[in-house]
């Protein structure tokens, strides 16, 4: 090798092969761009003309959507930069269920202006001070903009859920609203505990079939199942349930046995104690009571032919959370074995039935008493595109029910909030003093990115929009936003477009936190990959060819 090139300074403190990026022009300039490009993406999927966008996942899984939170989640972002944005998102997603969009779009707009006041010569220290200045003003404005009385509504009156929760699915299936809303809060109400803080996502279920149209949906109190019933009875009203996590069948023992028979009769007899012992299993499960028998694993055939001798229906269900599921329904204790239940053990339905929905057979289990702890969105689509994306609507509508039952003020929508943020912004930016003036004044012009794309993906002239409603602001209508379908200004509160304090408050917070994280880096210095041929380069994919 001889004495060619001896690395010097950080080469030769780190171990060869790795990356090492610092100063303003590497790292933090490039870190913001990578941002950018992240927020570029989400932006244009932002409200209720927000495009769709096609995402082919590494396992060629397609999802065609508009929700923020799926894009990047099946996006395989790669920049450390970028990946602080996408958490924030998924953060929003976990905390709120709504609202991932504008946390990215939002943090990606205040780096773009942190770029440019760099550009400019201000330190990234003094941005930091200024956007976290900024932040805590937005949210104590966002305070005065709650509209008066909205703090204490009442979580099971249908119309004040759906008017709070209109804003939230018409993002994700505009135009649908009016269909969807209804269901969603009525499925949300029927599930709804005493305490309404102590709400459940996982009670309101949804179940996707294809056909039919969206207006065919319904909405069904207790479960349904996608599967057939196993024996030929189909149908039970008003019954006791059952439920055995292991299955319905004669179990093998642990030990091996060996049994010398010496004659015909024996053998005959050998066999029909194995149908003695099964028959007087089901006859004891008959005798309390249950007349539907679920099975979380296989039924076996002898079983079951007890099973319809003395007329009892046979669901089995192989996920054992929809087994959960089924034992919240029907108030059922799971047992693990076959055995005489216990009067306790057992569970309650209305009516079990195997109805046929568009050519799939589905199982309805129906529980109309009160008590309800699960129901049901069936929704019916022409394709499973459509599908998943109207489950994703239904998801952000449940999401916002839990949210508005834990704090259900609301603020204008529209982006009626948004531009009066950066309205008032703009004057408190007036009375700093010190460099921090610029990153306020940036962080107040950001919010005009709401606005702008909403006027933009409506194919509306965003500048005039966005100085009118400046000039409707300083006049003192803080709840003009914009009226997308006309392409006009109009008053909010006429049309009824609120959204939730509580997202916008997360999601404002999320998106400054994850903006200062990434302004906060100065080097970034990337060991070499661990080693390993790469999995893209293996002859056969890596996989054993099955």
């Amino acid at each position: 090798m001889g004495f060619s090139m001896q690395p010097y300074g950080i080469q030769a403190m780190l171990k060869e092969g790795h990356k090492h990026m610092s100063g303003l022009d590497e790292a933090v300039l490039k870190n913001i761009d990578a941002c950018k490009q992240l927020s570029t993406i989400t932006r244009t999927s932002l409200g209720p003309n927000g495009m769709n966008k096609m995402v082919i996942n590494h396992l060629d899984k397609l999802f065609v959507t508009n929700d923020a939170a799926t894009i990047v989640n099946e996006l395989e972002v790669q920049h450390p930069a970028a990946k602080l944005l996408v958490l924030a998102g998924k953060a929003q997603q976990e905390e709120i269920g709504d609202g991932a969009n504008l946390t990215i779009s939002f943090a990606g707009e205040i780096l773009q202006g942190a770029d440019e006041l760099i550009r400019m010569g201000l330190h990234p220290s003094e941005i930091i001070s200024g956007y976290t200045k900024a932040i805590n003003k937005t949210i104590e404005i966002l305070e005065e903009l709650v509209e008066e009385g909205s703090e204490n509504m009442d979580v099971r009156n249908t119309e004040e859920v759906i008017y709070r929760m209109k804003a939230a699915v018409a993002s994700k299936q505009f135009g649908q609203e009016e269909i969807l809303c209804p269901l969603i809060a009525d499925a949300c109400i029927q599930v709804c505990p005493k305490n309404p803080a102590n709400f459940n996502v996982d009670n309101v279920r949804v179940a996707k079939l294809l056909g039919g149209g969206l207006h065919n949906s319904t909405i069904v109190r207790g479960m349904v199942l996608k599967s057939d019933a196993v024996g030929s009875i189909k149908n039970m009203e008003k019954a006791k349930v059952a439920v055995f996590a292991g299955g319905v069948d004669t179990s093998a023992t642990e030990t091996k046995g060996t049994v010398l028979i010496h004659n015909a009769e024996q053998l005959e007899n050998y066999a029909k104690t194995e149908e003695a012992k099964v028959e007087g299993l089901i006859k004891a499960v008959a005798e309390s009571g249950a007349k539907v028998i679920v099975s979380g694993a296989a039924v076996g055939e002898m079983a079951l032919h007890f099973c319809e001798r003395y007329k009892l229906m046979v669901l089995k269900i192989s996920s054992k959370f929809e087994l959960r599921r089924f034992c919240r329904t029907t108030g059922a204790v799971a047992m693990l074995k076959l055995c005489q239940p216990n009067p306790d053990d057992l569970g309650y339905v209305d009516s079990v039935s195997v109805e046929e929905i568009g050519g799939a057979r589905v199982t309805i289990v129906r529980n109309e008493g009160g008590g309800n702890s699960v129901s049901t969105v069936v929704l019916r689509g022409s394709t499973d595109s459509i599908l998943d994306d109207l489950e994703r609507a239904v998801d952000d509508g449940v999401n916002t029910y839990k949210a508005m039952c834990r704090d259900s003020r609301i603020v204008p929508g529209a982006a009626a909030t948004e531009i009066e943020l950066a309205r008032r912004l703009k004057e408190f930016s007036f009375k700093e003093t010190g460099l921090d003036q610029y990153a306020i004044a940036k962080f107040a012009e950001s919010f005009e990115m709401v606005p702008k794309t909403l006027a933009e993906n409506a194919g509306l002239n965003a500048m005039e929009i966005i100085s009118s409603l400046y000039a409707e602001h300083a006049s003192g209508k803080t709840k003009v936003g914009i009226d997308l379908e006309n392409g006009v200004c109009a008053d909010i509160s006429t049309m009824n477009v609120w959204d939730l304090y509580v997202t916008k408050f997360f999601a404002l917070k999320y998106a400054a936190d994850a903006a200062c994280t990434v302004l906060r880096v100065d080097q970034i210095i990337m060991a070499k990959p661990a080693g390993g041929p790469r999995r893209d380069q293996q002859p056969g994919g890596g996989m054993d060819e099955d």
